[in-house]
């Protein structure tokens, strides 16, 4: 996805001449094209990530649009502040691009996990909050909210799917019907979730915009009083937003996630998923109990 992300931005940069790239030490031999060609538009500021979201939040005020790139927990938990007064509080537009995901980094620990990004923006109004699933959807979401009137966050990871699942910003997409209950797959989740329900019998909903959240695609599809969400982040983050949709109904509701502890083993992502219950055998599992039960 972070290739994707590249090729978007590049393709982007030379489209509109108000976009401006900022840099964490990050990326920076991947857009070598954009500092060659465009060396007033981009910007390694280095280390200092408060430093350079207020920057960003500056540019914001000059009527131009900043990207911000950096790992998530570098550019999300260290600049909270400045993403909460600088870029929310004054209503500026631009776009947080966030890599490693949950625990991408899982050889670095605990310094490059970052499963808390999306509760933690969630507690910032008007903060368009996007995780796309796929390179596709990045490219498509980018291009759809870049230039629009609020800030944005992109958590991009790279596990993403391979399905080609048509997405629109501020909308969540039925995979399929189903009898026994309503499965949310975010993002990065889906095709496992599609694999791991082949002996359930449910509906699949597709979401890629967290915030605002699709409450009406949920609210008319739902059925039954089971609802399990599949989320690439902590466990039980989009409970409110489930909840809030089906307002006034009785649901029984099963939160599959990153465990609200600290990853305190080394190693490949792969082997934290296991661990934390993400890969397809796990998540089938804990499916098929909760669904035939």
């Amino acid at each position: 996805m972070r290739k994707q992300f590249v090729k978007t931005v590049e393709a982007v940069v030379e489209q509109d001449e108000r976009l401006v790239l900022i840099l964490g030490d990050i990326g920076v031999f991947g857009f070598r094209n954009v500092f060659s060609k465009y060396p007033e538009r981009i910007y390694n500021i280095g280390i200092c990530e408060q430093a350079f979201t207020s920057l960003a939040a500056g540019i914001s005020k000059m009527n131009l649009i900043p990207v911000v790139h950096s790992i998530a927990p570098f550019v999300v938990e260290r600049s909270f502040e400045q993403l909460k007064i600088d870029f929310g509080y004054q209503r500026l537009r631009g776009s947080i691009i966030g890599i490693g995901a949950s625990y991408d980094y899982a050889a670095l620990g605990c310094t490059h996990h970052c499963p808390g990004d999306i509760s933690l923006l969630k507690t910032i109004p008007g903060m368009n909050i996007i995780v796309p699933g796929s390179d596709r959807d990045f490219d498509v979401l980018f291009r759809a909210v870049y230039s629009g009137h609020n800030p944005n966050y992109f958590r991009l990871t790279e596990k993403g799917h391979a399905l080609d699942v048509p997405v629109t910003f501020c909308k969540g997409a039925k995979i399929r019907d189903g009898r026994d209950g309503t499965v949310v797959a975010i993002g990065p989740m889906l095709e496992r979730v599609v694999n791991a329900c082949t002996n359930v019998d449910v509906t699949i909903l597709y979401y890629t915009t967290l915030s605002p959240f699709d409450a009406e695609l949920l609210s008319t599809t739902f059925q039954t009083g089971k609802i399990a969400v599949v989320e690439p982040f902590y466990e039980g983050t989009m409970s409110h937003d489930i909840v809030s949709s089906l307002q006034g109904r009785s649901i029984n509701m099963l939160s599959i996630g990153v465990p609200r502890k600290f990853l305190t083993n080394y190693g490949l992502a792969s082997e934290h998923d296991v661990a934390c219950g993400l890969d397809v055998a796990s998540i089938k599992t804990r499916l098929e109990v909760f669904f035939n039960a």
